[in-house]
């Protein structure tokens, strides 16, 4: 009964990401640290978040775009070790303050105006938003609406992008399991056993989601990628404001 709580939070939130690519964690933190201690929460997230973005990429592979992947991964390393250092000497209120309005801005950006219409970052930019996202990765352990705010930048196929921003996410997400084990926050029994009771649900959802996405047009799927960059910019801010 322990687990009934926690089994819906993350079917909900799985569900999110296969339909929108993204998403989970925005879902399973809050709901979840309500129910168990936060630093706890974020690693189990993390360690869902890995696989099931993965499986959430391979079930779209053919629209995944991997040249744009590959120009964000040497950023990200760079920036997962600048968002290690930063953690240790900077307070994260402002620095997510600013992301969360930036995220907000973005959002509301791409649902007025159209893909036709909005201009594209050119592919130098790309390694740069490989280094933010690898510090806000690191800093705050959710860049999944930064990731979608760079990707809607460079990929103008919604379907492109929601098959592309998980496999962003895992690898970014994956930088950030390496340091916590490193340093031991992985090491818990009750992680692992928690770990072991929701990752077949995670897979359920993800599933799930994916079916509920490929029913959906994509001028609906991008209002729903942009609203919910705009909850969960506003999200962070008032993360960031508390």
């Amino acid at each position: 009964m322990d687990l009934v709580y926690p089994v819906c939070v993350v079917l909900l939130g799985y569900v999110v990401l296969g339909i929108t690519g993204f998403g989970s964690a925005l879902v399973i933190v809050p709901l979840l640290a309500w129910h168990w201690p936060l630093p706890e929460v974020v690693a189990l997230t993390l360690l869902m978040d890995v696989p099931a973005s993965l499986l959430h990429g391979g079930l779209n592979l053919r629209q995944v775009n991997f040249a744009e992947l590959r120009r964000l991964l040497p950023g990200m390393a760079v920036g997962a070790l600048v968002g290690l250092w930063l953690s240790s000497v900077l307070a994260a209120s402002w620095p997510l303050l600013v992301l969360g309005l930036y995220v907000v801005m973005v959002g509301a950006q791409t649902l007025r105006v159209a893909p036709a219409k909005r201009p594209q970052l050119a592919a130098p930019w790309a390694y740069a938003m490989g280094g933010a996202i690898g510090v806000v990765e690191m800093l705050f352990g959710t860049a999944g609406p930064l990731v979608v705010a760079g990707f809607s930048r460079r990929l103008s196929d919604v379907n492109v992008l929601r098959a592309s921003t998980p496999v962003a996410i895992a690898a970014s997400a994956g930088a950030v399991l390496v340091a916590m084990g490193w340093s031991g926050r992985l090491s818990h029994v009750d992680l692992w056993q928690r770990w072991l009771a929701l990752m077949g649900v995670s897979v359920l959802g993800v599933m799930l989601g994916n079916r509920l996405a490929c029913r959906v047009s994509p001028v609906a799927l991008r209002k729903v990628i942009c609203g919910l960059l705009i909850v969960s910019g506003l999200t962070l801010v008032a993360h960031a404001l508390s």
